[in-house]
């Protein structure tokens, strides 16, 4: 052996060996401290678990934990949106299906313990939101007549929320709104509504029809009274205009009549008290001839001209 020069191949394994080893242990320990750090994204909150079991709640960020020992289990706070498609009958119990959504959250300060009861969003919504969602759309539909459905929609949905909102209040999470994505009647129903429509909006258009008429006919009567009352008043100004004028012509006629008669007063005054003025107003009246005729003794041909005046 001393003699041999075979190099020694025991020592050689060996050697080999343990570098095998120390890059083996490097390489778990760089595994270890790779495992201690973890990161959660923005939106998240992490969920620790220790040999299983929840521990506590860490925001978003870089965070360390026991390799090994600790996992993390990521749970998302934003708004998520869940859609439930479902057969329901309404008021009058006509089958109908509908397509319904909601908008949640999950409360950041409560996340802990939705997944401490329900294990993760997936279980909660299976377990608990979903059917409640069911059953407030259900209920909600049941309230309402298939024509009201289609009317008054937003009335329905609002029906769903207030209903949604009372089972969910014990829950740590925040519902958003809830929608109607789509809502689907026999189709019977749906023609015999669209007839009614028909039906209903002829019937509008004949009563706006009518109700113009009406005030047409309205317009005309207006205008008919409007010149009855102007052809009134331009009758009775001249009515009026006539009874002044024939007011002012009897007072004229009146005074005249007054002054004639005050004249004859004072004539005939002026004749009793002067009888020379008559035989003055025969003379005037005398056409020069002498009368063919004399009755009765004692008349003078002319007038009584023994007197001296």
């Amino acid at each position: 052996m001393e003699h041999n020069n075979l190099p020694d191949i025991s020592t050689n394994f060996f050697k080999k060996k343990g570098l095998f080893g120390g890059a083996a242990a490097a390489i778990g320990l760089l595994i270890l401290a790779n495992g201690a750090f973890y990161t959660v994204d923005e939106g998240h909150v992490g969920i620790i678990k220790r040999f299983g079991e929840a521990t506590e709640q860490v925001n978003p960020g870089l965070h360390t934990k026991v390799p090994i020992v600790d996992s993390v289990e990521m749970l998302e706070i934003r708004t998520r949106k869940n859609v439930e498609k479902l057969r329901a009958a309404t008021h009058e119990q006509m089958p109908v299906t509908a397509e319904v959504s909601i908008n949640w959250t999950v409360i950041r300060a409560e996340a802990f313990d939705l997944f401490k009861s329900y294990g993760g969003l997936t279980q909660f919504e299976n377990r608990i939101l979903d059917p409640k969602l069911r059953s407030a759309t259900k209920d909600a539909l049941a309230r309402y007549k298939a024509e009201e459905l289609i009317q008054n929609r937003s009335q329905v949905i609002a029906r769903i929320e207030e209903l949604l909102l009372e089972e969910m209040k014990d829950y740590p999470v925040k519902l958003d709104s809830a929608q109607i994505e789509n809502l689907e009647l026999p189709q019977k129903y749906i023609q015999s509504i669209e007839t009614k429509q028909t039906e209903k909006n002829l019937a509008a258009a004949e009563k706006h029809r009518l109700e113009r008429q009406k005030l047409e006919a309205q317009r005309e009567v207006n205008t008919a009274l409007a010149q009855r009352d102007a052809a009134k008043a331009k009758a009775d100004g001249q009515a009026y205009a006539i009874k002044v004028e024939a007011q002012a012509e009897a007072e004229a006629i009146k005074l005249k009549g007054l002054a004639e008669a005050e004249a004859i007063l004072k004539k005939a005054e002026a004749i009793k008290n002067n009888a020379t003025l008559v035989d003055y107003m025969r003379a005037q009246q005398w056409n020069g001839q002498m009368p063919t005729t004399m009755m009765g003794e004692g008349q003078s041909v002319l007038w009584n001209m023994n007197k001296k005046n």
